[in-house]
């Protein structure tokens, strides 16, 4: 059990960085079975990766969201950007980032990030953001700035963004997908039924049709989406959210454990075994993922780089069963700025 300390600690964290959520009551946080712990990151190259990010003022959500796989990551050199600041306007039940007014956006941050993306010599980036509804674009403009400055510094590496669901905000995924990123994430997070409850600024259909539009808009980018297990979720509505996936045309799912931030948060409902994790990726498979990741500890980012090599190499293999339907290269639908790999 946690102790008196941990727990008073856990209170206050959860009010200073959530003052939204201050008047609910605590929720325990339950002890980790085996497969869901981590070892504190001791690795010298985390430090230069913490030190590159300070350096460069730059917020992670790695540290933000309180990743579990933060010393792992940050020891090969891989960290997942956040831009526009580190207050969202949102208040999901689940995540560990500020909710608050955010400030104005920093012009100079698309130049600082591309430059850090060159200083660690990465193959493949991820940019996230927090959510802005106070801007008239979400961020969107903020978004394609980033992307074009990683294409200028950094032309060689491959580009990933996991964006906010641009909710009322006319326009503005086009302005994103014309900026060609190599991978459009956006996560569905839970079920349309705990939507309410989980994800109460956001609504399940919208998000679906966002990640479908990516693809009538640009059909050689990839796309991805997430969910989060343990959260009160039946097997069979985590089965139909796959199908809407596929309805939309989503190439990669991760599916990871939620991991209660602060007791001010949304309890987990349970810790869900390895074993369901393995056959969650292997009802995913069957249907029709391109690639599939669902361990305990997988979330958005994890092994990004790496997933995303298997990703043209899965959709390569795709295209060679459908060539006698497929009336343009193979070329054409794989991303025009691949790395060497």
């Amino acid at each position: 059990m946690a102790s008196r300390i941990d727990i008073d600690h856990r209170t206050r964290l959860g009010a200073e960085r959530h003052p939204e959520k201050a008047h609910r009551p605590d929720n325990p946080i339950q002890r980790k079975p085996a497969w869901i712990r981590v070892k504190a990151p001791t690795h010298p190259v985390y430090a230069e990766t913490r030190n590159l990010m300070r350096a460069n003022k730059l917020v992670t959500v790695c540290e933000e969201a309180a990743c579990p796989n933060i010393g792992e990551c940050w020891s090969q050199r891989h960290a997942t950007m956040m831009i526009m600041g580190e207050i969202c306007t949102r208040a999901c039940a689940f995540c560990n980032v500020t909710t608050g007014l955010p400030k104005a956006l920093d012009a100079d941050e698309p130049r600082r990030v591309g430059d850090a993306v060159a200083k660690l010599g990465l193959r493949h980036v991820v940019i996230t953001s927090v959510d802005r509804d106070d801007l008239v674009d979400g961020g969107a403009e903020h978004f394609a700035q980033v992307i074009h400055s990683i294409r200028a510094a950094a032309p060689e590496t491959t580009i990933e963004i996991l964006t906010p669901d641009f909710l009322r905000k006319d326009g503005a995924l086009e302005v994103v997908v014309a900026a060609r990123p190599d991978v459009f994430n956006h996560n569905l997070e839970t079920v349309p039924r705990l939507y309410p409850t989980i994800r109460p600024g956001a609504r399940y259909y919208h998000s679906l049709r966002l990640l479908d539009r990516v693809k009538q808009l640009d059909p050689t980018i990839f796309t991805k989406s997430g969910l989060m297990a343990g959260l009160g979720e039946e097997r069979m509505e985590v089965a139909q959210v796959m199908d809407d996936l596929r309805s939309a045309e989503v190439d990669f799912l991760t599916i990871g454990q939620y991991l209660q931030p602060t007791v001010k948060h949304a309890a987990v409902a349970r810790f869900v075994e390895p074993t369901e994790f393995e056959d969650y990726a292997k009802t995913a498979r069957g249907k029709g993922f391109l690639l599939v990741s669902a361990t305990p500890l997988t979330r958005s980012s994890y092994h990004a780089d790496r997933d995303f090599a298997a990703l043209k190499e899965a959709r390569i293999r795709q295209l060679g069963r459908d060539r006698a339907g497929v009336h343009s290269p193979e070329r054409e639908l794989l991303p025009q700025n691949p790395p060497a790999l």
